[in-house]
């Protein structure tokens, strides 16, 4: 399934965002406190993933000014807080259609809505029941009369109400009749399916860091209290997941007596996430991960001055010097915290959708320019990604389409100023500059990176002089001879110096 449309209300900040289309990798921009954090938030409400639960509150999430008359403002059931569109794949179809026949889906877009006080997503699937039940009844070895009589049942309760009067069905007949009822209703059963193919919604920060020091009889206090889900435990729950990722899960820590039963096992996984940081990360190729575990000793800062320690530390060649993880550059931990992260969702196999708030916001210009490549090689191939940023350098220059501007409006009532809620559009063209600082910041980029980095960019002083050189080799080339190449691109520069 891919997310094709999203539209927020009832969220925090956001009243109503406006629906919005989504593409595989859709960049919300915008300035701070625009509510771009809302926007992501409210989307990891839908279907979210076990290692970033999330949930709506009522109390907390629904916009406080209009709390009080909740009751009155949604009188039909509880507020929507989020409401989207997919579209269901080929493949998806046809597992569908293998085990209910054609005809069933009639429309390959599906809804999916999450309402205040919901335990899960509502689905909302265009179904032909008559074209399921034609299809159930078939090659089942009904005669004419009891197909009449049976296909003209309005629900699927009615049908297995008549099925079960049959006086003497056979095996078959039997057969379907039990898988009616499994099923309970056929629209269920294709809702069932939907359910299963909707990617679940991980959710991750630019304040997501893995810690790097643990104690695991800590850690195994925490998950056996449920404590670890906790935000204040995050960073010590991706260092877990990058033990879990080593194929070293916190039971076999606590429970090993040798040390190199699972010292190969970290190693490799170490020496794994250093290839890719090394592929992605330019700011140092002369960094190693490496991770240890051992027992605490005595003068260490509690908890690590006992039980079973867990440590991961930075080895520079260059200089041959080896540091705490936790001492390194922000831009470093958040990077190999995210690679940590998705190798967990990589290792999984299942859909996911990625929702990522201001990543890389610690990095250097290029080494964000490195992670928008890593975006598109690695993740955006199997995953749909939706991030937020206020920095150019994290906007895509040629790919300004998938870019959605998000902006808290303010409306005049005279001369108060009112609150319109945070609004997202698929028109750039706001009129707001420090919206749209982020998107001129990369043009501008680009634009400067073509002229003196390109390799075919000519400087010329004015229009003029573009206006002689295009004439000029024309005449040459209308005359079999060489004019100026194609792949220069002429540029005037007159009055870019300063007096």
């Amino acid at each position: 399934m891919k997310l094709i449309k999203a539209h927020v209300k009832n969220f925090r900040s956001v009243e109503d965002s406006g629906p919005f289309k989504v593409d595989q990798v859709t960049c919300l921009v915008g300035k701070n406190e625009a509510g771009k954090s809302a926007i992501l938030l409210a989307l990891a409400a839908l279907n979210p993933h076990p290692s970033t639960p999330a949930v709506l509150d009522k109390e907390r999430d629904y916009p406080r000014r209009y709390l009080t008359a909740y009751s009155e403002r949604h009188t039909d059931g509880d507020a929507i807080a989020i409401d989207t569109e997919w579209q269901l794949s080929t493949q998806e179809l046809e597992r569908i259609v293998a085990e209910l026949g054609s005809g069933v889906v009639t429309n390959p877009v599906v809804k999916v809505k999450r309402r205040y006080g919901a335990k899960t997503a509502d689905i909302e699937v265009e179904v032909n029941l008559q074209a399921a039940i034609d299809n159930a009844l078939a090659n089942c070895g009904f005669n004419d009369a009891q197909i009449a009589a049976l296909r003209t049942s309005q629900t699927t309760e009615e049908l297995i109400a008549k099925l079960s009067g049959l006086p003497e069905p056979t095996p078959e007949q039997q057969k379907l009749l039990e898988r009616l009822k499994g099923y309970k209703t056929l629209t269920g059963r294709v809702e069932q399916w939907v359910r299963h193919y909707l990617p679940q919604f991980m959710y991750f920060s630019n304040y997501d860091r893995m810690d790097g020091a643990v104690q695991f009889d800590q850690l195994q206090q925490l998950t056996t209290n449920g404590q670890l889900q906790l935000d204040q435990y995050s960073g010590a729950r991706l260092f877990l997941e990058f033990m879990e990722y080593a194929g070293v899960p916190l039971e076999e820590i606590l429970s090993v007596t040798t040390y190199e039963t699972f010292n190969a096992k970290l190693q490799g996984a170490s020496n794994n996430i250093t290839d890719q940081i090394l592929e992605y990360w330019t700011q140092n190729p002369d960094l190693e991960v490496r991770v240890d575990v051992s027992a605490g000793k005595p003068g260490d800062v509690a908890p690590f001055n006992s039980g079973t320690v867990g440590r991961a530390r930075i080895y520079n060649h260059l200089h041959r010097v080896d540091t705490p993880f936790s001492e390194r550059s922000a831009g470093f931990v958040w990077f190999f915290s995210f690679l940590v992260k998705f190798a967990q969702v990589k290792a999984s196999g299942k859909p996911v959708l990625l929702l990522l708030d201001e990543p890389g916001l610690t990095l250097h210009g290029k080494a964000q320019a490195d992670l928008l490549k890593y975006f598109d090689e690695k993740l955006a191939p199997h995953h749909q990604i939706i991030y937020s940023t206020h920095s150019p350098f994290m906007v895509a220059p040629d790919k300004l389409l998938s870019a959605r501007v998000v902006e808290d409006q303010v409306a005049l009532s005279g001369t108060r100023r009112v609150s319109q809620g945070t609004k997202v559009r698929e028109d750039v063209l706001s009129n707001d500059p420090d919206t749209l600082f982020p998107l001129q910041g990369a043009l501008g980029y680009e634009i400067m990176q073509s002229l003196f980095v390109g390799k075919h960019t000519l400087l010329v002083e004015g229009a003029s002089d573009i206006l002689y050189l295009q004439a000029l080799s024309d005449a040459l080339k209308s005359r079999k001879r060489v004019g100026l190449d194609s792949r220069w691109i002429i540029c005037p520069t007159g009055g870019i110096g300063k007096p």
